[in-house]
C-alpha cells in the first residue's frame, strides 16, 4: 500500500472529522470525532495517527485520558484564513518566527500555499531548518 507519510515526507495527523471545537463538547463527542477521523486515516494509510491538532487550538483536557495521542498546537498564527494575503502572511511569519516555532497555515487557501513556499525559501536562506512536528517534539 502507498505510504503517504514516508513517500511524500509528510506527517499525517488528526484534525477532527467535522472541525468541531473540542473544548466545547463533552469527552464522548470529542473522542467520537477523533476516532472517526483516525479510522478514516487508517483505512487509507494503514497507520493510526499519533498526533492531533485540535481545531481553533481548543483542546478538552478530559480527552487526555481517553485519547492516547500527542496534542500539537502552534506558536505562530499569521491569521492566513482571515486575510488571505500572501505578502501579509509571509511578512508576518518572517518577522515574528523564532527557532523551534510551529507555524499555523491552512493549505486550503492559495495565498497561504504561496506564502508557505516563500517562507520556506526565505527562512532556509536565513539558516532555519524545517522538520516535521514529530522531529521537533521527539528529537
Amino acid at each position: 500500500m502507498y505510504d503517504v507519510t514516508q513517500a511524500d515526507g509528510h506527517l499525517i495527523g488528526n484534525h477532527t472529522y467535522t472541525h468541531i471545537q473540542l473544548g466545547k463538547v463533552g469527552k464522548d463527542t470529542g473522542c467520537a470525532e477523533i476516532w472517526k477521523t483516525n479510522t478514516a486515516i487508517f483505512d487509507i494509510t494503514e497507520e493510526l495517527p499519533c498526533f492531533v491538532r485540535p481545531p481553533f487550538g481548543d483542546w478538552n483536557e478530559d480527552l487526555n485520558c481517553m485519547v492516547d495521542m500527542n496534542v500539537v498546537l502552534w506558536d505562530l498564527d499569521p491569521l492566513d484564513w482571515k486575510y488571505k494575503d500572501t505578502n501579509r502572511v509571509r511578512d508576518y511569519v518572517v518577522n515574528h518566527v523564532q527557532d523551534g516555532d510551529i507555524i499555523l497555515l491552512h493549505d486550503v487557501y492559495k495565498s497561504s500555499v504561496e506564502a508557505a513556499l516563500q517562507i520556506v525559501d526565505i527562512l532556509t536562506e536565513e539558516g532555519y531548518e524545517f522538520v516535521t512536528v514529530e522531529e521537533l517534539i521527539f528529537d
